[in-house]
């Protein structure tokens, strides 16, 4: 397929969003602090998917763990540092993701020494999600009794397909046997809270493939569902060597079979690709919706903090030892900078827009500074389409249904030169 020039503009923004904003004017924020997270980036796999365009890396022999969570212990030091203000004003966690990479190639020492760390240098909400990202196949060190042990409250589980042939497709070190067996030993660890990954548009998937994936992933009743459909991304092996994907029209039968089927087993789609029974949507990904503050450490992490009223992306060097041999200076920096004023307000939407909610009027101010009636004007032309509604006098924006599946057309449409 051949993307219009709006359309690739809008993929290069949202690549570009999660390393930096564009020089300029920095954003204002209101008075007082957004939610705070932490993200923490392990970028070794066993080996490398072709369709994961993420920082990671094949793992050459073995891994001096220790020696990468002293990187990431001096790495969050200089942040600290850098951003005052979070310790000054005791800021609390809200939430913790190990993700990657697979973060599961580190042992559950490794991995608790870590969180002690970061709670010694910051106060963590008392109910804190903490969730690590484990691949079926890619759990060596440790059982998931010991991460949860460690500290670990919630797992997201790489799954992606329960069919042999589906994964061996996708590239995967698993099989169907090995993700059952995963997850199992996940609920037997006493996991009551996790997610299960789970991919569609599959080369040479069927509707009902899709919904038998879905079914087996039901059988074990997990808190958090995440259906992605495959796309193909730049600087992939999937990029160079496109594999052929069903009709699109086939994918969209898919997603409609897939959130029906969820619905009925008492799963909300919250979010674009999130589903959750009450009480088990993902507290970390809910605050990069709704635009929150996250420091990022680690090789290829990204943060973004309001300081000063001004919003600031940030991200850390990519190869990872690179990274480590900088990591705790302002070397492991591969670059920051404020999200300029004239972008602001797109990327509070690209993000806040994802939800199927949508969002209060007064977060616009609370998180940018601005005025809801700016947001008002910038999707003037989406209302009047009824793709985007005002609800509660005013008080409420959202995507209509028809809006939601839209939603990359609406963002085009307001997409800053």
């Amino acid at each position: 397929m051949v993307l219009s020039a709006p359309h690739q503009r809008l993929n290069a923004r949202r690549r570009r969003t999660a390393d930096c904003a564009a020089p300029g004017t920095p954003g204002r924020h209101a008075s007082g602090s957004p939610p705070l997270a932490l993200y923490v980036h392990f970028p070794w796999c066993v080996k490398k998917c072709p369709y994961c365009d993420f920082n990671s890396h094949p793992r050459r022999g073995d891994i001096d763990q220790m020696a990468y969570i002293d990187a990431l212990i001096r790495d969050l030091d200089h942040d600290l540092r850098r951003y005052g203000h979070i310790t000054a004003k005791q800021r609390k966690l809200s939430s913790i993701f190990l993700g990657g990479g697979t973060p599961s190639l580190f042992g559950a020492p490794a991995i608790g020494r870590l969180l002690r760390e970061v709670a010694r240098r910051l106060p963590l909400e008392e109910e804190i999600e903490i969730t690590l990202e484990a691949n079926p196949g890619g759990v060596e060190h440790d059982d998931f009794a010991a991460y949860r042990g460690a500290g670990v409250n919630r797992l997201s589980l790489g799954a992606q397909s329960f069919n042999d042939a589906h994964l061996a497709a996708l590239g995967r070190i698993h099989d169907a046997d090995a993700v059952r067996r995963a997850i199992q030993a996940a609920c037997d660890a006493g996991f009551d809270n996790f997610n299960l990954d789970l991919m569609h548009g599959l080369p040479g998937q069927s509707v009902e493939s899709a919904l038998r994936d879905l079914e087996a992933a039901l059988a074990f009743s997990p808190g958090h569902l995440s259906l992605y459909q495959l796309t193909i991304e730049p600087n992939t092996w999937f990029h160079r060597h496109p594999p052929s994907l069903p009709h699109p029209d086939r994918i969209c039968d898919m997603q409609q079979g897939l959130q029906a089927r969820t619905a009925r087993d008492g799963y909300r789609r919250y979010e674009v690709s999130s589903y959750a029974r009450p009480g088990r949507r993902c507290r970390h990904n809910l605050n990069y919706w709704r635009f929150g503050d996250y420091l990022g450490i680690g090789a290829g992490a990204h943060g973004k903090i309001t300081a000063d009223g001004a919003v600031e992306r940030y991200w850390k060097h990519k190869h990872p030892q690179t990274y480590a041999a900088s990591a705790g200076s302002a070397r492991a920096l591969g670059g920051a900078g404020p999200v300029a004023e004239g972008d602001l307000l797109f990327e509070f939407l690209m993000n806040a827009l994802r939800l199927t909610d949508g969002f209060d009027a007064a977060l616009v101010r609370a998180r940018t500074g601005r005025p809801a009636a700016e947001v008002a004007a910038l999707l003037d032309d989406a209302v009047r389409r009824r793709w985007v509604i005002f609800s509660r006098g005013g008080r409420r924006i959202r995507c209509s249904a028809a809006g939601y599946r839209l939603l990359d057309e609406i963002l085009q449409r307001i997409l800053p030169d």
